[in-house]
């Protein structure tokens, strides 16, 4: 039997990235020593508050159907958390409650291109955007942030990279997988490519409280930028939330009408009883929340101070975020035989970069989501599959 064309458009290389994932955590499950790092998977437990008000609203009922564009109590409380968090003022209205950040980002697309219209996109980039862009039909454009700089965002190559056919550009920091958070004069510089090319901005900032050595700045404060950004967040990473597909996206008034009327086809609104523990996040100060944070850079520090610290082996440190991207091209190795190989030998499965773009060959990205006795434990692994690939070999 025949499918439609959108099957062949999504059965593409990124969408096989989790093999080695899948692979590990099925030999974890069968009782092999297998230590996970390829996933943005928080192990920390959601607040017991959020879960208490979670099963409190079930047992109220809160069950049926609810505003399809969210409940007007937590609509409200992302506008202000909105506000706080990049300083551009909203109100409820400019606000669309969706199953996730990833179904934001699906639905926002459908709303923003045709097919035939270009995105231009950072790459390396997170592999779901290749679907996001391939579903309406969009051209996606990637746009080199190269090795050598730091995995930098260059405004340049964008500029570059812009045609008349182009209709958005994709942002994501703090970015995944690289770690970087832009810096405000990048930013400034990617703002006044979207005015004077009149276009949209898709701005991903689900690990916009995950920062360590940099500032957050959204791309939607700055001047002219209101009224031509969507802001894409959720509570995944920041509350430990990543189960509960609550996420959200802020943008003009006639985009969230629209947003709306596709929700109706798509998942026709959020869970209340989710929506009221959303609604304890984001409105109560968590000691939780704040520990975490705290744990992310002592961890952070762990694998970039040990990886370094190996023959063979290059971490750049991450500003934002939960991975870490480790260079092992002195290993003898590209990022895929690596990856591999270190599950085979090792039993510590990490995701080969280059599928995130061709700017991160040569790489692996390290998730963070780990006690820091078992990323102690995996630096030692990789350390010593490193080393093996770099002692020198008799003739």
């Amino acid at each position: 039997m025949r499918h439609s064309a959108l099957t062949r458009r999504l059965d593409i290389e990124s969408a096989r990235v989790w093999d080695i994932h899948y692979l590990a955590r099925e030999r974890q499950w069968a009782g092999e020593d297998v230590i996970l790092l390829t996933v943005g998977d928080p192990d920390f437990e959601t607040p017991p508050a959020i879960v208490d008000e979670a099963e409190r609203s079930m047992r109220r009922g809160r069950t049926r159907y609810g505003p399809t564009a969210g409940e007007p109590p937590l609509r409200e409380a992302i506008a202000r958390y909105h506000a706080k968090t990049t300083g551009q003022s909203v109100s409820a209205e400019n606000v669309v409650v969706f199953a996730g950040a990833q179904s934001a980002l699906f639905a926002c697309a459908l709303c923003l291109v045709d097919p035939g219209d270009e995105i231009a996109v950072f790459e390396p980039r997170y592999v779901t955007y290749d679907g996001v862009i391939d579903t309406p039909a969009a051209v996606r454009v990637d746009v080199p942030l190269a090795s050598a700089r730091g995995f930098r965002f260059d405004p340049d190559a964008l500029g570059r990279a812009v045609t008349p056919r182009t209709r958005a550009i994709l942002l994501n920091t703090p970015h995944n997988p690289t770690g970087i958070v832009a810096a405000r004069e990048e930013l400034e510089a990617i703002a006044a490519i979207a005015r004077r090319h009149d276009l949209w901005v898709l701005s991903d900032e689900v690990y916009a409280t995950l920062t360590y050595d940099a500032e957050h700045v959204a791309i939607a404060s700055l001047p002219g930028m209101a009224e031509r950004t969507v802001t894409i967040n959720s509570l995944s990473k920041s509350h430990a939330m990543q189960g509960w597909r609550l996420g959200w996206a802020v943008g003009p008034q006639a985009l969230a009408r629209h947003l709306t009327h596709l929700i109706v086809s798509m998942i026709f609104g959020t869970p209340s009883f989710t929506q009221d523990a959303g609604l304890v996040a984001l409105t109560r100060d968590l000691e939780e929340v704040e520990s975490m944070e705290r744990a992310y850079r002592v961890r952070r520090d762990l694998v970039c101070a040990r990886l370094n610290a190996c023959q063979g082996l290059s971490c750049q440190w991450p500003q934002g975020g939960m991975y870490a991207m480790v260079d092992v091209r002195a290993t003898g190795l590209p990022d895929e035989a690596f990856a591999w190989g270190l599950l085979d030998a090792e039993g510590v499965s990490v995701l080969p970069a280059a599928t995130f773009g061709e700017s991160a060959f040569g790489h692996v990205r390290v998730s963070l989501t780990a006690p820091e006795a078992v990323l102690g434990e995996a630096c030692g692994r990789i350390e010593r599959y490193a080393r093996s690939l770099v002692r020198p070999r008799s003739p």
